[in-house]
């Protein structure tokens, strides 16, 4: 689809170029938070711990709380009419499920037992204690990375989707289809993979992660949004309201960051080889499922701002659910609980390569006129 000089809305191109400072160096900042939460829990451990240990049913409060400012500028802004027209539109809401659940575990099981059960197995001879079983280290990561494989990501997509300008209403929808499927598939689907007696289902862990992390920010975000537009009207939202809340989002990403890698970050000093090994299969796991969902997203002919969410809510991971089954199953120092960490170590940068190639990549896509001009300069460079 092309797009006409007249037809670019010179506010929205300036909007984005002021927006481009956090994501233009955004892995810059992502590398230094992760390296920041590494030297805090080794200088300071004590800290670490306490916060650590501020969790209901392995939910992290202190991470909980970053988590919900990152999403609430994400929820607040989301023209809530989008998500009724996007379920009338079920194509990537289809897609996105086929692909977490009917493709991705299988993928995440192939390369998993490829790179650490074959490949990298005269590396990882060591063995591990697990419940009075003797397991090996390989067969522990094997497990972190299925974990990780069946743990679809819910509230990070959000940001993902806010940098890529996708349709925020699509992905909500997208999300919210995903976390009642994890509520049901999770740990039936764990228990087959992991070839398993009895799986030891973290519901709580589950239902109060989704609440924290999708729940609340929605529901603020609709309320204020509500409020705001009724008393100050859509002019001040605009204009006021989200030029303050923009960095917002991206400044609890980082924190986010530094407190995951405060609290598991000894897990990596003590583990650096093993670390690589690990990232191989999830780095190619990641960008597999994603050429996946994008490429079918785009024979399907989904706009571009259907098509970017749907690709990336599958690249990306849960993560804190990952964690936090695996620290219940296998414990807080096995090489399942390390392989879930790592899944957090390259996500990041990862999305952001992602989210950067779903930008640049806009122009093969149909568009949505009225968010056609919400791309950066140079994607909009590329559609004209």
């Amino acid at each position: 689809m092309t797009t006409n000089n007249s037809q670019i809305n010179p506010r929205a191109v300036k909007a984005g170029s002021q927006l481009s400072f956090f994501e233009k160096y955004l892995t810059v900042w992502v590398i230094l938070c992760i390296l920041a939460g590494i030297a805090l829990g080794r200088m300071f451990p004590g800290v670490a711990r306490t916060l650590d240990a501020m969790s209901v049913y392995n939910v992290s409060i202190p991470i909980a709380v970053c988590l919900f400012f990152m999403m609430y500028p994400i929820m607040v802004k989301i023209d809530f009419s989008q998500t009724v027209r996007a379920a009338r539109t079920p194509k990537p809401v289809i897609l996105t499920l086929i692909v977490n659940w009917l493709i991705k575990p299988f993928t995440m099981v192939v390369f998993a037992q490829f790179f650490l059960g074959w490949l990298f197995q005269p590396l990882l001879t060591a063995t591990e204690t697990i419940r009075g079983t003797e397991v090996s280290l390989a067969n522990s990561y094997i497990a972190g990375a299925i974990l990780l494989g069946i743990a679809p990501c819910t509230a990070m997509v959000l940001m993902w989707g806010y940098l890529s300008y996708s349709n925020q209403g699509h992905t909500l929808v997208m999300v919210a289809v995903n976390s009642l499927a994890m509520l049901f598939l999770y740990a039936p689907l764990g228990k087959w993979l992991l070839s398993a007696n009895s799986l030891i289902v973290p519901w709580q862990t589950i239902v109060l992660s989704v609440f924290i992390y999708v729940g609340l920010p929605l529901a603020a975000g609709m309320y204020s949004r509500y409020w705001i537009f009724k008393h100050k009207g859509k002019e001040w939202f605009e204009n006021n309201f989200l030029h303050y809340l923009s960095p917002v989002a991206i400044a609890a990403l980082l924190i986010t960051l530094v407190l995951l890698f405060a609290f598991k970050g000894e897990l990596i000093v003590k583990n650096p080889l093993h670390i690589l090994l690990i990232a191989v299969p999830l780095f190619i796991q990641t960008n597999f499922i994603f050429l996946i969902a994008y490429v079918a997203a785009q024979k399907l002919k989904l706009t571009y701002e259907d098509a970017a969410p749907a690709a990336l809510i599958g690249a990306s991971n849960h993560f804190e659910v990952a964690i936090a089954t695996a620290v219940m199953l296998f414990g807080l120092n096995s090489g399942a609980a390390l392989a879930t960490v790592v899944g957090v170590l390259i996500e990041v940068p990862v999305m952001l390569m992602l989210v950067e190639l779903c930008k640049r990549t806009a122009f093969w896509f149909p568009r949505q006129p009225e968010k056609a001009t919400l791309l950066d300069p140079r994607c909009v460079n590329s559609l004209k």
